[in-house]
């Protein structure tokens, strides 16, 4: 068992349910974003997704790609995320970060170098969308080498013997997309939720992390007893933007219960 399904699982013994949330480096600015992670995590929070911001975030809707516009008009740097992540992680040891983005500013930094960079900054995974398996065995191998997680995918529209295959590969846990579409609200076209959770279960015993239009309690009470994390990504921006930092943490305390 790896050390973060391992993190998950004990936590899963005092909780119903976990919370990830999901902030964009460098939105508004660097030191606002590190702010609201701060946040984040004195309410308890028990994953932290970071997103190091990209041009074309393909998988997210309108309000984490705007936010990651905008923090790249800031410039930051992967190298400066990963030392301001191990700030957090040194200040938040009952917390765990995964560090997510997409694959070319990680090509960039270097594929087979981040991983043990980021171990170092406390890191325990990676959520990179565009990165497929069939094409991350270098990353994998580095991954594994550092005893950093990658995290990988799953959607409504994965055929079964594929999600067999990621199943097989995964550790950690695996990241449940709910719909079909990018983050943000539901096109009304996804598949029964229990049903979709019940076929994954079928190929894995890992933690299960299910986002992707989750915003607010009734929506995590309703994962509760299907899933062991939900992600929010879309509504604590939208919170953010509405009514700044006190308006995360009204949703997050809202959030349990």
């Amino acid at each position: 068992m790896s050390a973060l399904q391992h993190f998950i699982e004990t936590r899963r013994k005092d909780s119903e349910i976990l919370l990830m949330t999901h902030v964009v480096y460098g939105y508004p600015t660097v030191d606002e974003s590190l702010a609201l992670m701060r946040d984040l995590l004195d309410t308890g929070v028990e994953l932290l997704e970071v997103q190091f911001p990209f041009s074309d975030p393909s998988a997210d809707g309108p309000s984490i790609l705007n936010a990651c516009h905008e923090a790249l008009e800031n410039k930051p740097t992967l190298s400066a995320c990963l030392e301001d992540m191990a700030k957090l992680s040194r200040d938040y040891p009952d917390s765990r970060i995964l560090l997510m983005s997409y694959l070319n500013p990680f090509y960039r930094y270097g594929l087979e170098r981040l991983p043990k960079d980021a171990a170092q900054s406390g890191i325990s995974g990676f959520i990179v969308p565009d990165l497929p398996l069939e094409l991350a065995g270098a990353f994998r191998s580095a991954c594994n080498d550092a005893d950093v997680e990658p995290v990988w995918m799953l959607t409504p529209e994965t055929p079964a013997s594929r999600m067999q295959d990621i199943c097989a590969a995964a550790t950690g846990l695996l990241y449940c997309v709910s719909r079909r579409g990018v983050t943000g609200k539901s096109d009304g076209n996804a598949q029964p939720l229990d049903d979709y959770l019940a076929g994954i279960r079928t190929y894995t015993d890992l933690p299960l992390a299910v986002g992707f239009g989750i915003r607010d309690a009734a929506q995590v009470a309703a994962l509760t007893g299907k899933a062991d994390i939900a992600i929010l990504g879309s509504g604590i921006l939208d919170a953010f933007n509405a009514g700044g930092r006190a308006a995360v943490r009204d949703l997050v305390q809202s959030l349990r219960g």
